[in-house]
């Protein structure tokens, strides 16, 4: 069957149009980031306690929204649609969109009234500010949940492109609550008041907007509570170990700001950190969420319709894919950490004293940057297989290792904990594709291996001369906003053309692809 074949051109062009909504997002929400670093900074009591106050929420939504919901719901709702039961498959999805919508509500408002006690194991500098600011950000959890029905609905459509843009009007309505609320708060508390109740705003309406997309499909949500439906009872097998382990590696972020406030530096570490956690999302969420979102619903098609070889051979199309896209971006990260915080961050409240400390995390995060886009790759690859227990094993293992890293690395400073993260990265996605070639066969390990030898070496050589380009200009245009951007454009356009005739004189597949669909673009 021609849909079957593998393409790196037609997996290309998916993933470019659903990278430019993402893109889009991601950037607005650097650009979020950048602006509460300006009100901010990173030091000090207030903003650490938000710090805290925001993961300890997110990662109960992580536990119950987005790829743990999808990663449930996708593979179930998709097998329905392959066998034509359509209507019974929108009244399962029906019947999670509600039962979801009580228990998390229920979940919400019990968490509200644990707040002290959820807060307290931090040692956070401002324990009572932390604890009303989680008050105020707990209820996305409940929002978010609902919304991974509606967004898995879409996706398993292979519509994509909305729900990637969501993102853009939750950082649009965060960024105008910073700019219009901050400077006509009295004190820092009542500014991050304003910081947590737009963020609560921003996420009403990423719930929201999608919602008219379901129109013109075959089947429409409806108030139904079918719980009866095997395939229900399936989707909550499949999200328990689906949860345990999405959540064990959100678990591990949590331990990490654990150790970082209470034996680094509480007033500095955890926010610094989650700067660096920022600009580190950037390349990771526009290309390879990218990739593994739009293969995750054609990965269960194949898997219902019991095609084992083409489902290998699209997971292999996808960590090269993503190989060549991470591996160049976390070599960029590295070596030009220092000034790409300096350009994003420096400015009001964020002072040049904090500049190498987060630049430090940020090239500390880069070590596991094209891993942790693996990681996600094959993730969804035992999700779309219905065996969701694999990869919660490793994340257990994981969770393990992660902790026993934070304790041995704590000591070297505040980068240790996102070095730690990333050494994890690199052995559980190392795990997880042997686990997955046992299960699938060979998968083209051989292919990904030579072409990952071939990306690393461009890599290697662009890193080089970019770094050898912004060094040169420094000391010439001096650390002016715009000396520094003149430096920093010049070896990033230095990174690109050098990684791309790199990748064009060692025959790196995917980059003919990149041209192909480039010009393709052209031609339109």
């Amino acid at each position: 069957m021609e849909e079957a074949r593998p393409s790196a051109r037609r997996l290309a062009l998916s993933t470019a149009i659903f990278s430019a909504a993402t893109a889009l997002s991601r950037i607005l929400g650097l650009v979020r980031e950048i602006v509460a670093r300006a009100y901010f900074g990173v030091e000090g009591a207030g903003i650490n306690a938000f710090t805290v106050a925001f993961q300890i929420p997110n990662l109960v939504r992580a536990l119950v929204a987005d790829a743990a919901l999808s990663g449930a719901f996708v593979p179930v709702f998709t097998e329905l649609l392959e066998r034509g039961e359509r209507a019974r498959a929108w009244r399962v999805a029906s019947t999670l969109f509600w039962l979801l919508l009580l228990g998390l509500s229920a979940l919400t408002a019990l968490s509200i009234l644990a707040a002290p006690l959820l807060v307290r194991p931090f040692d956070v500098a401002d324990e009572e500010l932390a604890v009303r600011l989680t008050q105020i950000l707990f209820p996305i959890v409940a929002l978010l949940g609902v919304s991974g029905i509606v967004v898995g609905i879409l996706n398993s459509y292979e519509h994509f492109s909305i729900p990637a843009l969501t993102p853009v009007f939750w950082n649009v309505a965060i960024i105008a609550g910073l700019v219009l609320g901050v400077p006509h708060a009295e004190t820092e508390e009542g500014e991050l008041y304003v910081y947590a109740v737009s963020i609560l705003v921003g996420t009403i309406v990423q719930v929201l907007l999608p919602v008219p997309w379901l129109r013109g499909r075959d089947g429409r949500l409806r108030v139904a509570i079918d719980w009866r439906d095997p395939a229900v009872k399936q989707v909550f097998l499949l999200m328990g170990p689906v949860t345990l382990g999405l959540g064990l590696i959100n678990v591990n972020q949590l331990f990490g700001t654990f150790f970082a406030s209470r034996y680094i530096d509480p007033t500095l570490s955890p926010a610094a950190i989650d700067a660096a956690f920022r600009i580190y999302m950037l390349p990771q969420g526009v290309f390879s969420v990218a990739v593994s979102t739009v293969l995750f619903p054609r990965l269960a098609q194949l898997s219902a319709r019991g095609d084992l070889e083409g489902f290998g051979r699209w997971i292999g199309i996808g960590l090269r894919q993503i190989a060549f896209l991470l591996v160049p971006a976390s070599v960029v990260c590295a070596v030009l950490a220092e000034p790409i915080v300096r350009i994003l961050y420096e400015r009001g409240e964020f002072t040049a004293r904090e500049t190498p400390v987060v630049a430090a995390s940020l090239a500390a995060f880069s070590l596991g940057l094209a891993f942790n886009g693996m990681m996600l790759m094959l993730n969804r690859g035992f999700f779309g297989l219905q065996a969701p227990w694999t990869p919660t094993l490793v994340a257990l293992g994981n969770l393990v290792l992660n902790v026993a890293l934070y304790a041995a690395l704590f000591r070297v400073g505040t980068w240790g904990i996102p070095l730690a993260i990333s050494l994890a990265n690199i052995a559980g996605t190392l795990a997880l594709a042997l686990l997955l070639r046992r299960r699938l066969g060979p998968l083209g390990f051989r292919a990904i291996s030579a072409a990952t030898a071939r990306i690393a070496l461009a890599s290697t050589v662009m890193g080089a001369l970019a770094f050898a380009t912004w060094y040169g200009l420094d000391g010439v245009v001096g650390r002016s906003f715009g000396g520094q951007a003149v430096a920093l454009a010049a070896a990033l356009a230095v990174a690109a053309a050098t990684y791309l005739g790199a990748a064009r004189l060692l025959r790196i597949e995917e980059v003919s692809a990149l041209h192909s669909l480039l010009g393709r673009f052209r031609r339109a």
